[in-house]
């Protein structure tokens, strides 16, 4: 069986790249799976553990990196670990599955040296201050949290020429038809 493509979606905080990649995974037009992270950060309200992330302690985490079940792995913001468990990829593109990633600049550079065949996609707002003004409209972030990753931002968009596309957020259904495009092409190969 031809495994399943792994698509890489990156992007900085705020830009609407899970918001994207869910558009896309509802219209059910692809075998596609978004594979689920795992992070040390608290939940969010509404986040539901397996499905949102997986909410581990970082004692378990480390564990996971030690034993070498993560595919890839980050400490971001110098606070919270980030990562993908290898079973959220690894069994699903054996079936012919696609797994899309969504992860950091950090995380993407790391699976593309890894996974040399993954489709790597960068999201990108129309505009920092749009950017910020998402961030800021979350609610759930406190101020020095915004300006780092404000700071974090600017860095990472320094970078989307690293990836294989850009793909830009500034009318969802575009970014979405745009993404399923690059993904479909990915299917036909």
């Amino acid at each position: 069986m031809v495994p399943g493509p792994l698509v890489v979606v990156s992007g900085p905080s705020g830009v609407g790249k899970t918001t994207v990649v869910d558009e896309l995974l509802g219209r059910g037009v692809l075998p596609l799976r978004r594979a689920v992270t795992a992070t040390t950060r608290d939940p969010r309200p509404g986040e539901e553990d397996g499905v949102d992330y997986h909410f581990w302690s970082p004692a378990r985490f480390l564990q996971a990196v030690g034993d070498g079940r993560m595919l890839e792995w980050a400490r971001v913001f110098d606070s919270d670990f980030y990562g993908t468990p290898r079973a959220e990829v690894d069994p699903y593109r054996a079936a012919g599955t696609g797994v899309v990633l969504v992860i950091d600049v950090q995380g993407a550079a790391r699976v593309r040296e890894l996974c040399p065949d993954a489709l790597s996609v960068f999201i990108t707002p129309p505009s920092l201050a749009e950017l910020e003004a998402r961030l800021r409209g979350r609610g759930d972030v406190a101020e020095d949290r915004v300006v780092r990753r404000l700071a974090t931002a600017r860095q990472e968009l320094a970078r989307q020429g690293e990836f294989d596309h850009v793909v830009l957020n500034g009318d969802l259904a575009a970014a979405v038809a745009e993404l399923e495009r690059l993904v479909r092409s990915r299917f036909t190969t």
